[in-house]
C-alpha cells in the first residue's frame, strides 16, 4: 500500500536551502552570469569548486559507503530549485544528477566516488532532449574503442569523462581528451550544448546502458521539476516587486486590476508546480509511484516555467528586452527545459499508459 508523499520541507532541507542561497548570493550575481554567457567560458567553475569542494553537493546522491555524502533526492531538489533561481552556470544537474545517477546502476566505484567529490566532472552522453525509456542514440564499440557522433550533450565542454551508450550494451567511461567537443548553438548560453564526435576513442566499460540510462533520465526528469520550480518563483518573485515600485499615472503600477489577476493566476500555477515537483522528489527518494509522480511534475512543470517567465518578460515591459536585465536568462532556461529530458507532451502521454486512462 503506498503512503501519502511528503511535501514539506524540514528543518535540515531548509538550512541546505539556506546555505546554497547564501552561496549563490555572493558569488552569482545576474551581472556575472550575462558576462560569462558572452565569454568562451560559460561555466563558472570556480562557483562549481565552492559548491562540491566547499559544501560536498556533488556527492548528495551518493551513499556514505561509496564516498557521498548519503542524502536523497529530497536534498538534491532543494540544491536545484537554488540554482534555478540564480540560473547558475555549473553543471549540478548534469553531473552531480544525471552522471552520477547512471553511474549508481553501476559497478565502478572509483569514478563513482570522484564524481561525489566534485573533483572530476561526469556527462552523460546522451541528447538533453531524450526522454526516460526513449532508446538513446549509441557509437560503435569495437574492442573498447568508439567511434560515433552524438549531438545535444549538455555540459560536454566542461566535463572531465563521459559515459558513452554504445551499440554493443555497454555503457563506457571515455576522457574528454580522448574525444572532440564542439559547441552547438544553444538557447540557454547557461547550460550549452554540444556535439562530441568519437573517432578511436578508447573506453572502459562501466555497466550496461539500459538500466543505467533508464535511472539517470528518469532521475532528472523528475528533479528538473525543481530546478523549474525555482525559476519559476524566481521570476514571480521579481515581477511581484517590480509592479510593485514601478509607477504610472502616479499610482503602482500592480495596483491595476487586470496585472493583479494575471499575477494572480502565476502564483497558483506556481504552488501547483512546487506541489508536484516536491511529490516526484520524495518519491524518487522514497521509491513510492515514482514513475508516476515525476511523469506528472514534468507534464505540468514547462509550461507553467515558461509562462512564468513570458509574464516576467511581459510585466517588466521595455526593460525585460534588454540584454543586461537578467529576466532573458530565466525565459531562455524555462525553453530550454521544456524540451529537456521529454516534452510535457512526451510526459502526459506516458503518464496515460502507466495509469491506463489512453487517448480515444
Amino acid at each position: 500500500m503506498s503512503t501519502q508523499p511528503d511535501l514539506l520541507h524540514s528543518e535540515e532541507e531548509e538550512a541546505l536551502r539556506a546555505a546554497v542561497r547564501d552561496l549563490l548570493t555572493d558569488h552569482c550575481d545576474a551581472a556575472g552570469v550575462i558576462a560569462r554567457t558572452e565569454s568562451d567560458a560559460p561555466h563558472d567553475l570556480a562557483l562549481w569548486k565552492l559548491l562540491a569542494d566547499g559544501m560536498g553537493l556533488a556527492g548528495l546522491l551518493v551513499p556514505e559507503a561509496r564516498g557521498g555524502q548519503g542524502a536523497t533526492h529530497r536534498e538534491a531538489a532543494v540544491v536545484l530549485e537554488e540554482l534555478g533561481r540564480a540560473v547558475a552556470p555549473v553543471p549540478y544537474l548534469t553531473s552531480a544528477v544525471v552522471a552520477t545517477e547512471a553511474l549508481l546502476a553501476c559497478d565502478d566505484e572509483e569514478l563513482l566516488g570522484r564524481l561525489a567529490s566534485g573533483r572530476t566532472i561526469g556527462a552523460l552522453a546522451v541528447g538533453l532532449h531524450t526522454a526516460p525509456g526513449a532508446p538513446p542514440r549509441t557509437v560503435r564499440a569495437v574492442d573498447g574503442i568508439l567511434h560515433g557522433e552524438l549531438t545535444g550533450i549538455a555540459d560536454a565542454a566542461a566535463a572531465d569523462v563521459l559515459l558513452v551508450p554504445a551499440d554493443d550494451g555497454g555503457l563506457y567511461a571515455v576522457a574528454a581528451d580522448a574525444v572532440t567537443v564542439t559547441p552547438q548553438t544553444s538557447l540557454d548560453l547557461t547550460r550549452p550544448l554540444a556535439t562530441v564526435t568519437l573517432d578511436g576513442a578508447p573506453g572502459r566499460r562501466v555497466g550496461d546502458a539500459e538500466p543505467a540510462v533508464r535511472r539517470a533520465l528518469r532521475t532528472a526528469a523528475g528533479l528538473l521539476a525543481s530546478e523549474q520550480l525555482g525559476l519559476a518563483e524566481k521570476s514571480l518573485t521579481d515581477t511581484v516587486r517590480y509592479l510593485g515600485e514601478r509607477k504610472q499615472f502616479n499610482r503602482p503600477v500592480g495596483g491595476f486590476q487586470a496585472l493583479k489577476h494575471r499575477l494572480a493566476q502565476l502564483w497558483l500555477e506556481v504552488v501547483s508546480l512546487r506541489a508536484a515537483a516536491r511529490a516526484a522528489a520524495d518519491a524518487l527518494a522514497t521509491g513510492e509511484d515514482t514513475d508516476v509522480l515525476v511523469a506528472v511534475a514534468q507534464a505540468y512543470a514547462a509550461p507553467v516555467a515558461v509562462h512564468a517567465a513570458e509574464e516576467a518578460l511581459q510585466l517588466h515591459a521595455g526593460i525585460g528586452m534588454t540584454w543586461e536585465h537578467p529576466v532573458h536568462l530565466y525565459l531562455k532556461r524555462a525553453k530550454a527545459d521544456s524540451i529537456a529530458y521529454g516534452t510535457a507532451g512526451a510526459h502526459r502521454t506516458a503518464l496515460a499508459g502507466l495509469v491506463d486512462l489512453q487517448a480515444p
